[in-house]
């Protein structure tokens, strides 16, 4: 009753009874729950369990997860249960991501979590590592083609620290200041996930879910700016590295210097940007957060104020070095606007702070 083919009508027994036949002869059939399912279910003594094997063939259709739980109510009506589940082969990181929110909302909770923690809801929830570990690495399609380049979010803080601190003009003050962005919004988000499960806001938790999901959002662009601005300098220090012995060679060389200068100076004003934008997580957390974390949430606004304002002296002094003046005074122009709204915006924030606490 779960797959698209249904199952043969019968009489009497569903089961066993004798099967019913259309005017030519041919057995009727009574059409499955769900589309794009195909399946096929068998006993198996050894366990004394039965095993049922789906193929979903278009899971923008049926889902994973949609199907585990039809599953789940069928066998209840039967008296039986689910015991685990088995992923073969590989899946999008879209599907786990819709399972882990698809339970989030079941159990009312805030969808407003890293992905990993979304992925291991799903799994939990799924039973995928009820017969054996289920290693994300390992059975998620983006995770198993993902760059084994190393990369500087995945270093340890201490690790992060010390590289910081060597002798590499990388990573430097961009780097740094989307990190500074990150930790930022990362404590709204904190605020908006305590706050969507404060007892007694019971009909607050999709509201404050809406937000922490923004701040995610944010937290994930910031991080992967922590590492494209370090790609971009280097970008900067490999043209200068190109050959010079000829004049074609010359003008290649000064336009890849060019280009890559103009993506070090749009890099940084992204993190503006997008540390500005989430200001508005910290904002909307001073105003209706959990008041006990008031001073979180100010942190955070601190943090992301610091990140506009580093990633502004970023853009400035790659700016100098550009000759297109007209592309450099528009990005100029551009991030003193943003830098302004931070000011403004991060005074607001500090001063109802401090007129609270």
């Amino acid at each position: 009753d779960i797959r698209e083919g249904g199952r043969f009508k019968r009489e009497g027994n569903p089961i066993t009874g004798k099967k019913v036949l259309d005017a030519n002869g041919e057995p009727i059939r009574i059409p499955g729950k769900l589309k794009a399912v195909k399946g096929i279910g068998w006993y198996i003594d050894e366990y004394g369990i039965a095993q049922i094997s789906y193929n979903l063939t278009n899971i923008n259709i049926t889902s994973m997860h949609v199907a585990f739980d039809e599953t789940c109510k069928s066998a209840e009506k039967r008296g039986l249960r689910v015991t685990g589940s088995e992923l073969i082969g590989l899946i999008p990181l879209k599907a786990m991501l819709d399972a882990g929110n698809f339970y989030l909302k079941k159990q009312q909770r805030s969808l407003g979590v890293s992905e990993a923690e979304k992925i291991k809801i799903a799994v939990k929830s799924l039973g995928l590592d009820d017969l054996k570990p289920f290693n994300p690495n390992e059975k998620i399609i983006e995770y198993v083609l993902k760059s084994k380049a190393k990369q500087l979010i995945d270093l340890t803080l201490t690790d992060f620290a010390e590289e910081t601190a060597g002798e590499s003009m990388a990573p430097g003050g961009g780097s740094i200041a989307a990190y500074v962005g990150v930790l930022g919004v990362s404590l709204g988000t904190m605020v908006a996930n305590l706050s969507a499960h404060k007892a007694g806001w019971d009909d607050k938790w999709e509201e404050f879910s809406e937000w922490a999901e923004k701040g995610q959002a944010y937290k994930n662009k910031l991080l992967a700016l922590v590492d494209e601005d370090t790609n971009a300098f280097n970008k900067i220090i490999d043209g200068f590295r190109m050959p010079k012995s000829n004049d074609k060679e010359k003008q290649a060389r000064t336009k890849a210097i060019e280009e890559a200068t103009k993506y070090a100076t749009e890099i940084p004003f992204q993190v503006m940007e997008t540390a500005y934008q989430s200001m508005e997580v910290m904002y909307m957390m001073v105003k209706i957060g959990l008041q006990s974390s008031l001073s979180d949430a100010g942190v955070g606004a601190l943090c992301a104020r610091s990140a506009v304002y580093g990633a502004y002296f970023n853009v400035r002094i790659n700016a100098k070095d550009i000759k297109d003046r007209i592309f450099a005074n528009d990005i100029l122009s551009r991030a003193k606007s943003v830098f302004d709204k931070t000011v403004a915006l991060e005074t607001e924030i500090i001063e109802y702070i401090n007129e609270t606490i």
